[in-house]
């Protein structure tokens, strides 16, 4: 079981701490094409004090159609320098939903060698709910910073490899997909893509690991994952590799080793559009 201190700040420790000059606040914001929010336009007008905004679709390999692939390590510490973030900061994320993007932001900034990331506990919600400060006007330009990244490629995982793990039951692919999409009921967000799942997957909706604001409690995260061996390694997978990120969270959270875990980068979005197999229903 993890300390989750070492996860999470609460709003009462980011309040007291605002200012210090190696704290770093990103909202890392971002919401599905059907959901009527504007990430960028909601940090214009209202948010933590200092925060910068780190976009996963700008922050991103753009080169390919899909959607918020990781960049390489250099263009990763571009764009991270630019928005005034340095590996050796103490760096905390939050999201506009309470848990939904903050948890992909929190793992890329660690792949990229950010050692001591948080996420806020309860996120903006629960900072605007408690009348916790917030910068209205127009934000300033960030202070331009030198993150010196490094890229561990062990975590992420692609196609080929995750199509290898299905064929010879090599490790626990875990989709964090809604159900009515990992079983083809319902249509993906993304236009072109059709629904269902790769044989072999086990569907696990992310809203299992969240309650209300916060991640849920180790008894519940494994309550929802009953059935599945933690000793095995786990492949953790969504439509684009967000989701995938809240349920490497809960694991780490309930103690499972992050050496036992991977994240499929391109997850669905890749899955289905470039051959491979789907099935539907349960």
């Amino acid at each position: 079981m993890t300390d989750r201190s070492e996860l999470f700040i609460s709003t009462e420790e980011l309040a007291d701490r605002l200012g210090e000059a190696n704290l770093k606040v990103v909202d890392g914001s971002w919401y599905l094409p059907t959901v009527p929010r504007d990430a960028i336009v909601e940090y214009e007008i209202r948010r933590i004090p200092g925060a910068v905004h780190l976009d996963i679709d700008v922050v991103a390999d753009t080169s390919t159609p899909l959607p918020h692939m990781l960049p390489d390590a250099a263009s990763f510490a571009k764009m991270a320098g630019d928005l005034g973030l340095r590996e050796t900061d103490e760096i905390v994320v939050y999201d506009g939903a309470g848990l939904a993007s903050a948890p992909r932001v929190w793992w890329m900034l660690r792949l990229y060698g950010a050692k001591k990331v948080r996420i806020l506990e309860g996120g903006f919600e629960r900072w605007m709910r408690e009348g916790r400060p917030l910068d209205r006007d127009d934000p300033k330009p960030p202070v331009p910073a030198v993150f010196r990244a490094t890229f561990d490629p062990r975590p992420v995982c692609g196609m080929d490899t995750v199509a290898r793990h299905l064929a010879e039951a090599t490790a626990t692919v875990i989709d964090t997909r809604p159900a009515e999409r990992f079983t083809g009921a319902a249509p993906e967000p993304r236009e072109g893509i059709p629904s269902g799942h790769m044989p072999g997957a086990t569907g696990i909706p992310a809203s299992s690991f969240v309650t209300g604001l916060t991640l849920a409690s180790d008894e519940a995260i494994r309550a929802a994952l009953a059935g599945v061996d933690l000793d095995r390694p786990i492949v953790c997978s969504c439509g684009s590799g967000v989701t995938a990120a809240i349920l490497w969270l809960a694991l780490v959270a309930i103690g499972v080793e992050e050496e036992r875990l991977t994240l499929y980068d391109g997850s669905w979005s890749e899955w289905a559009t470039r051959g491979g197999e789907i099935v539907t229903g349960a």
